[in-house]
Protein backbone atom coordinates (compact mmCIF):
# COMPACT_ATOMS: atom_id res chain seq x y z
CA UNK A 1 0.00 0.00 0.00
CA UNK A 2 1.22 3.18 -1.15
CA UNK A 3 1.95 6.37 1.52
CA UNK A 4 0.97 9.62 1.79
CA UNK A 5 3.18 12.51 3.47
CA UNK A 6 1.11 14.54 6.55
CA UNK A 7 1.59 18.00 5.73
CA UNK A 8 5.01 18.96 6.05
CA UNK A 9 5.70 16.79 8.68
CA UNK A 10 8.04 13.28 8.57
CA UNK A 11 4.93 11.23 8.92
CA UNK A 12 3.95 8.88 6.05
CA UNK A 13 0.83 6.91 6.39
CA UNK A 14 -1.38 4.38 4.84
CA UNK A 15 -4.14 6.36 2.79
CA UNK A 16 -6.72 4.15 4.98
CA UNK A 17 -6.74 4.92 8.38
CA UNK A 18 -8.15 2.95 10.72
CA UNK A 19 -10.74 5.15 13.73
CA UNK A 20 -11.10 2.96 16.55
CA UNK A 21 -14.24 4.54 18.16
CA UNK A 22 -16.64 1.84 18.63
CA UNK A 23 -13.39 -0.57 20.38
CA UNK A 24 -14.87 -0.56 24.18
CA UNK A 25 -18.20 -0.03 23.27
CA UNK A 26 -19.43 -2.22 20.15
CA UNK A 27 -16.62 -4.22 20.07
CA UNK A 28 -14.72 -5.74 23.09
CA UNK A 29 -10.99 -6.12 23.78
CA UNK A 30 -10.32 -9.73 22.21
CA UNK A 31 -12.17 -8.79 19.36
CA UNK A 32 -10.26 -5.52 19.14
CA UNK A 33 -7.10 -7.39 19.35
CA UNK A 34 -8.04 -9.54 16.29
CA UNK A 35 -9.34 -6.79 13.95
CA UNK A 36 -5.57 -4.42 14.97
CA UNK A 37 -4.23 -7.69 14.14
CA UNK A 38 -5.75 -7.83 10.94
CA UNK A 39 -5.36 -4.45 9.99
CA UNK A 40 -1.87 -4.72 9.99
CA UNK A 41 -2.06 -7.90 7.74
CA UNK A 42 -3.70 -5.90 5.14
CA UNK A 43 -1.56 -3.22 4.95
CA UNK A 44 -3.96 -0.17 7.10
CA UNK A 45 -0.66 0.75 9.72
CA UNK A 46 -2.34 4.32 10.33
CA UNK A 47 -4.61 4.20 13.42
CA UNK A 48 -6.71 7.19 14.78
CA UNK A 49 -7.88 7.20 18.65
CA UNK A 50 -8.47 9.32 21.26
CA UNK A 51 -8.48 9.76 24.91
CA UNK A 52 -12.61 10.44 25.05
CA UNK A 53 -13.14 7.05 23.15
CA UNK A 54 -14.87 5.00 22.93
CA UNK A 55 -17.92 6.38 21.22
CA UNK A 56 -20.59 7.52 22.31
CA UNK A 57 -18.83 9.15 25.45
CA UNK A 58 -19.69 7.51 28.66
CA UNK A 59 -18.04 7.81 31.96
CA UNK A 60 -17.58 3.87 31.74
CA UNK A 61 -15.75 3.64 28.57
CA UNK A 62 -13.85 6.77 28.91
CA UNK A 63 -10.47 6.11 27.62
CA UNK A 64 -10.88 2.77 27.29
CA UNK A 65 -10.11 2.57 23.33
CA UNK A 66 -6.40 3.96 24.29
CA UNK A 67 -6.03 1.00 26.55
CA UNK A 68 -6.92 -1.72 24.40
CA UNK A 69 -4.84 -0.14 21.73
CA UNK A 70 -2.23 -0.14 24.48
CA UNK A 71 -2.62 -4.26 25.63
CA UNK A 72 -2.27 -4.90 21.72
CA UNK A 73 0.92 -2.92 21.47
CA UNK A 74 2.46 -4.66 25.07
CA UNK A 75 1.51 -8.07 23.37
CA UNK A 76 2.97 -7.10 19.79
CA UNK A 77 5.88 -4.91 20.68
CA UNK A 78 8.00 -5.88 17.41
CA UNK A 79 5.09 -4.14 14.92
CA UNK A 80 4.93 -0.73 17.03
CA UNK A 81 7.53 0.28 14.65
CA UNK A 82 5.11 0.00 11.52
CA UNK A 83 2.64 1.98 13.04
CA UNK A 84 1.78 5.41 12.78
CA UNK A 85 -0.21 6.09 16.08
CA UNK A 86 -2.74 9.14 16.65
CA UNK A 87 -4.29 10.01 19.32
CA UNK A 88 -6.16 13.44 20.66
CA UNK A 89 -7.02 15.57 23.65
CA UNK A 90 -10.45 16.03 24.18
CA UNK A 91 -12.10 19.97 23.86
CA UNK A 92 -14.15 21.89 26.75
CA UNK A 93 -16.62 19.77 27.97
CA UNK A 94 -19.65 19.07 25.75
CA UNK A 95 -21.79 17.60 28.74
CA UNK A 96 -18.97 15.21 29.86
CA UNK A 97 -18.42 15.73 33.12
CA UNK A 98 -15.86 12.78 33.77
CA UNK A 99 -13.44 14.57 31.04
CA UNK A 100 -11.72 17.05 33.76
CA UNK A 101 -14.35 18.18 35.40
CA UNK A 102 -16.58 19.18 32.85
CA UNK A 103 -13.98 22.12 32.54
CA UNK A 104 -14.68 24.54 29.92
CA UNK A 105 -11.49 25.31 28.94
CA UNK A 106 -8.34 23.24 27.88
CA UNK A 107 -5.39 24.47 29.95
CA UNK A 108 -1.75 23.65 28.23
CA UNK A 109 -1.31 22.42 31.76
CA UNK A 110 -4.07 19.46 30.25
CA UNK A 111 -2.87 19.08 27.29
CA UNK A 112 0.74 17.92 28.67
CA UNK A 113 -0.80 15.74 31.32
CA UNK A 114 -3.58 14.19 29.00
CA UNK A 115 -0.58 13.49 26.34
CA UNK A 116 1.56 11.58 29.34
CA UNK A 117 -1.55 9.80 30.23
CA UNK A 118 -2.28 8.51 26.44
CA UNK A 119 1.10 7.49 26.50
CA UNK A 120 0.74 5.56 29.42
CA UNK A 121 -2.78 4.41 28.20
CA UNK A 122 -1.27 3.24 24.71
CA UNK A 123 2.23 1.79 26.40
CA UNK A 124 4.32 3.58 23.94
CA UNK A 125 7.24 6.24 24.55
CA UNK A 126 5.79 8.59 21.36
CA UNK A 127 2.54 9.74 19.91
CA UNK A 128 2.92 10.20 16.25
CA UNK A 129 0.13 12.43 15.84
CA UNK A 130 -1.12 14.30 18.16
CA UNK A 131 -4.17 16.55 17.95
CA UNK A 132 -6.29 18.86 19.31
CA UNK A 133 -9.95 16.99 19.24
CA UNK A 134 -12.27 20.05 19.04
CA UNK A 135 -11.15 23.80 19.10
CA UNK A 136 -11.48 25.36 22.94
CA UNK A 137 -12.94 28.67 21.49
CA UNK A 138 -16.37 29.20 20.57
CA UNK A 139 -16.62 27.45 16.82
CA UNK A 140 -20.18 26.15 15.72
CA UNK A 141 -19.20 22.15 16.24
CA UNK A 142 -20.87 18.83 15.01
CA UNK A 143 -23.60 20.27 13.06
CA UNK A 144 -23.99 23.81 14.20
CA UNK A 145 -24.34 25.86 11.33
CA UNK A 146 -23.65 29.42 12.30
CA UNK A 147 -20.89 31.42 14.42
CA UNK A 148 -21.99 33.57 17.20
CA UNK A 149 -19.80 36.19 18.54
CA UNK A 150 -22.11 36.46 21.35
CA UNK A 151 -20.54 33.02 22.38
CA UNK A 152 -17.29 34.24 22.64
CA UNK A 153 -15.63 33.76 25.87
CA UNK A 154 -12.15 33.98 28.08
CA UNK A 155 -10.65 30.50 26.84
CA UNK A 156 -6.99 29.21 27.15
CA UNK A 157 -5.54 31.06 23.68
CA UNK A 158 -4.43 28.97 20.47
CA UNK A 159 -0.69 30.11 20.84
CA UNK A 160 -0.47 28.68 24.72
CA UNK A 161 -2.10 25.57 23.39
CA UNK A 162 0.68 25.48 20.59
CA UNK A 163 3.42 26.41 22.69
CA UNK A 164 2.46 23.29 25.28
CA UNK A 165 2.50 21.13 21.92
CA UNK A 166 5.84 22.21 21.12
CA UNK A 167 6.75 21.34 24.55
CA UNK A 168 5.62 17.43 23.78
CA UNK A 169 7.33 17.70 20.74
CA UNK A 170 10.50 18.92 22.16
CA UNK A 171 10.30 16.52 24.50
CA UNK A 172 10.45 13.66 22.47
CA UNK A 173 6.86 11.84 23.40
CA UNK A 174 4.81 13.80 20.08
CA UNK A 175 6.64 13.38 16.33
CA UNK A 176 3.53 15.91 14.72
CA UNK A 177 0.88 17.52 15.85
CA UNK A 178 -2.56 18.24 13.99
CA UNK A 179 -6.31 19.99 14.65
CA UNK A 180 -10.03 17.89 14.57
CA UNK A 181 -13.09 20.01 13.67
CA UNK A 182 -11.77 23.01 12.84
CA UNK A 183 -12.63 25.70 10.28
CA UNK A 184 -10.55 27.63 7.70
CA UNK A 185 -9.51 30.34 10.42
CA UNK A 186 -8.55 28.17 12.92
CA UNK A 187 -6.11 26.41 10.76
CA UNK A 188 -4.87 29.36 9.54
CA UNK A 189 -4.11 30.81 12.46
CA UNK A 190 -2.64 27.90 14.04
CA UNK A 191 0.08 27.79 11.36
CA UNK A 192 0.20 31.58 11.32
CA UNK A 193 1.28 31.18 15.12
CA UNK A 194 3.82 28.45 14.55
CA UNK A 195 5.65 30.36 11.68
CA UNK A 196 5.31 33.64 13.91
CA UNK A 197 6.86 32.21 16.99
CA UNK A 198 9.01 29.22 15.95
CA UNK A 199 6.52 26.48 16.87
CA UNK A 200 5.47 23.42 15.39
CA UNK A 201 3.64 23.64 12.58
CA UNK A 202 0.16 21.73 12.23
CA UNK A 203 0.47 18.63 9.95
CA UNK A 204 -3.27 17.84 9.57
CA UNK A 205 -6.91 18.54 10.10
CA UNK A 206 -9.69 15.49 10.84
CA UNK A 207 -12.65 16.84 10.12
CA UNK A 208 -15.64 15.01 8.65
CA UNK A 209 -15.64 14.44 4.88
CA UNK A 210 -18.13 12.09 2.77
CA UNK A 211 -20.96 12.92 -0.02
CA UNK A 212 -23.30 14.26 2.80
CA UNK A 213 -20.91 16.89 3.73
CA UNK A 214 -18.64 18.23 1.58
CA UNK A 215 -18.31 21.37 2.88
CA UNK A 216 -14.31 20.91 2.85
CA UNK A 217 -14.38 21.73 -0.59
CA UNK A 218 -16.04 25.03 0.21
CA UNK A 219 -12.79 27.17 1.07
CA UNK A 220 -11.14 24.80 3.48
CA UNK A 221 -9.66 22.53 0.61
CA UNK A 222 -7.80 26.04 -0.55
CA UNK A 223 -6.56 27.04 2.95
CA UNK A 224 -5.00 23.30 3.59
CA UNK A 225 -3.44 23.43 0.10
CA UNK A 226 -1.70 26.62 -0.15
CA UNK A 227 -0.46 25.99 3.65
CA UNK A 228 0.59 22.62 3.23
CA UNK A 229 -2.04 20.69 5.74
CA UNK A 230 -3.70 17.72 5.13
CA UNK A 231 -7.25 16.38 5.74
CA UNK A 232 -7.90 13.37 7.61
CA UNK A 233 -11.55 12.62 6.78
CA UNK A 234 -13.83 10.98 9.22
CA UNK A 235 -16.85 9.40 8.99
CA UNK A 236 -16.72 8.80 5.59
CA UNK A 237 -19.82 6.40 5.61
CA UNK A 238 -21.86 8.72 7.40
CA UNK A 239 -22.22 7.01 10.67
CA UNK A 240 -23.54 4.18 8.32
CA UNK A 241 -26.12 6.22 6.11
CA UNK A 242 -24.24 5.76 3.18
CA UNK A 243 -23.61 1.94 3.52
CA UNK A 244 -27.00 1.56 2.96
CA UNK A 245 -28.68 -0.68 5.62
CA UNK A 246 -31.18 1.80 6.44
CA UNK A 247 -32.32 2.70 2.84
CA UNK A 248 -35.64 0.58 3.26
CA UNK A 249 -35.89 0.99 7.14
CA UNK A 250 -35.41 4.13 7.82
CA UNK A 251 -33.20 4.83 11.10
CA UNK A 252 -35.80 4.40 13.76
CA UNK A 253 -38.28 1.72 12.62
CA UNK A 254 -39.09 -1.48 13.88
CA UNK A 255 -37.15 -2.91 11.00
CA UNK A 256 -34.38 -0.65 11.66
CA UNK A 257 -30.80 -2.72 11.66
CA UNK A 258 -30.42 -3.29 15.21
CA UNK A 259 -26.61 -3.48 15.64
CA UNK A 260 -26.18 -0.20 13.43
CA UNK A 261 -24.95 3.19 15.58
CA UNK A 262 -27.61 5.31 14.94
CA UNK A 263 -30.22 2.70 15.42
CA UNK A 264 -27.88 1.81 18.84
CA UNK A 265 -27.42 5.45 20.15
CA UNK A 266 -30.41 7.79 20.73
CA UNK A 267 -27.44 10.75 21.04
CA UNK A 268 -26.48 10.14 17.22
CA UNK A 269 -29.47 10.35 16.08
CA UNK A 270 -30.08 13.35 17.99
CA UNK A 271 -26.98 14.77 15.47
CA UNK A 272 -26.53 15.51 12.22
CA UNK A 273 -26.32 12.17 11.05
CA UNK A 274 -29.99 11.68 12.11
CA UNK A 275 -31.59 14.65 10.21
CA UNK A 276 -34.63 12.82 7.31
CA UNK A 277 -32.73 14.80 5.13
CA UNK A 278 -29.47 13.44 5.30
CA UNK A 279 -31.26 10.08 4.73
CA UNK A 280 -33.00 11.47 2.07
CA UNK A 281 -29.38 12.24 0.36
CA UNK A 282 -28.30 9.44 1.02
CA UNK A 283 -30.63 6.76 -0.45
CA UNK A 284 -30.25 9.41 -3.81
CA UNK A 285 -26.25 8.85 -3.47
CA UNK A 286 -26.50 5.15 -2.58
CA UNK A 287 -29.33 3.86 -5.80
CA UNK A 288 -26.53 5.84 -8.10
CA UNK A 289 -24.10 3.18 -6.82
CA UNK A 290 -26.22 0.68 -7.48
CA UNK A 291 -26.94 1.87 -10.85
CA UNK A 292 -23.35 1.55 -11.30
CA UNK A 293 -23.14 -2.24 -10.03
CA UNK A 294 -21.33 -1.24 -6.68
CA UNK A 295 -22.14 -1.38 -3.07
CA UNK A 296 -23.37 1.55 -1.55
CA UNK A 297 -20.34 1.76 1.10
CA UNK A 298 -18.01 0.67 -2.29
CA UNK A 299 -18.77 3.75 -3.60
CA UNK A 300 -18.85 6.54 -0.91
CA UNK A 301 -14.95 5.21 0.50
CA UNK A 302 -14.02 5.14 -3.37
CA UNK A 303 -15.09 8.38 -3.30
CA UNK A 304 -13.07 9.87 -0.52
CA UNK A 305 -10.12 8.47 -2.18
CA UNK A 306 -10.84 9.85 -5.37
CA UNK A 307 -10.46 13.36 -3.66
CA UNK A 308 -6.73 15.39 -4.02
CA UNK A 309 -8.26 16.96 -1.19
CA UNK A 310 -8.02 13.73 1.30
CA UNK A 311 -4.79 12.40 2.61
CA UNK A 312 -6.02 9.54 4.27
CA UNK A 313 -9.72 8.31 4.89
CA UNK A 314 -10.61 7.18 8.79
CA UNK A 315 -13.05 3.87 8.24
CA UNK A 316 -14.78 2.36 11.84
CA UNK A 317 -15.73 -1.00 12.09
CA UNK A 318 -16.75 -3.87 13.87
CA UNK A 319 -16.06 -6.97 12.10
CA UNK A 320 -13.26 -8.35 9.99
CA UNK A 321 -16.22 -8.73 7.21
CA UNK A 322 -16.53 -4.88 7.21
CA UNK A 323 -12.56 -3.93 7.41
CA UNK A 324 -12.06 -6.13 4.44
CA UNK A 325 -14.70 -5.15 2.50
CA UNK A 326 -13.55 -0.80 3.30
CA UNK A 327 -10.42 -1.66 2.12
CA UNK A 328 -11.37 -3.47 -0.49
CA UNK A 329 -13.37 -0.26 -1.79
CA UNK A 330 -9.80 1.67 -2.46
CA UNK A 331 -9.15 -0.16 -5.41
CA UNK A 332 -12.16 0.89 -7.32
CA UNK A 333 -11.94 3.70 -9.68
CA UNK A 334 -15.27 5.65 -10.59
CA UNK A 335 -15.33 7.23 -14.44
CA UNK A 336 -15.92 10.69 -14.66
CA UNK A 337 -19.43 10.17 -15.43
CA UNK A 338 -20.50 8.67 -12.07
CA UNK A 339 -18.35 11.69 -10.57
CA UNK A 340 -20.62 13.91 -12.41
CA UNK A 341 -23.63 12.51 -11.06
CA UNK A 342 -22.39 12.41 -7.70
CA UNK A 343 -21.92 15.91 -8.51
CA UNK A 344 -25.23 16.93 -9.70
CA UNK A 345 -27.00 15.48 -6.45
CA UNK A 346 -24.33 17.41 -4.20
CA UNK A 347 -25.73 20.36 -6.46
CA UNK A 348 -29.32 19.91 -6.15
CA UNK A 349 -29.21 18.76 -2.22
CA UNK A 350 -25.79 20.37 -0.75
CA UNK A 351 -25.22 18.93 2.49
CA UNK A 352 -27.56 18.00 4.42
CA UNK A 353 -25.06 16.63 7.49
CA UNK A 354 -22.60 19.23 7.66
Amino acid sequence: MKTIQLGRSELYVSPICLGTMTFGEQVDEPNTHRLLSHAVARGVTFWDTAEMYAVPPRPETFQVTETFLGNWIAKNPGLRQQLTLATKVAGPSRGMPWVRGGAMDVSAKDIIEACEASLRRLQTDVIDLYQLHWPTRNVPLFGQMYFDPRKDREVTSMHAQLEALGQLVKSGKVRAIGLSNETPYGVFEFVRLAEQHGLPRIATVQNAYHLLNRMQENGMDEVMHHLQVSLLAYSPLAFGLLSGKYDASGITGPDAPKDGRITLFESVRKQRWGRPEALHAARRYNALAREHGMRPAEMALAFCHSKWQVASTIIGVTTQAQLDENIDAFDTVLSPDLLKAIDAIRYELRDPAQ
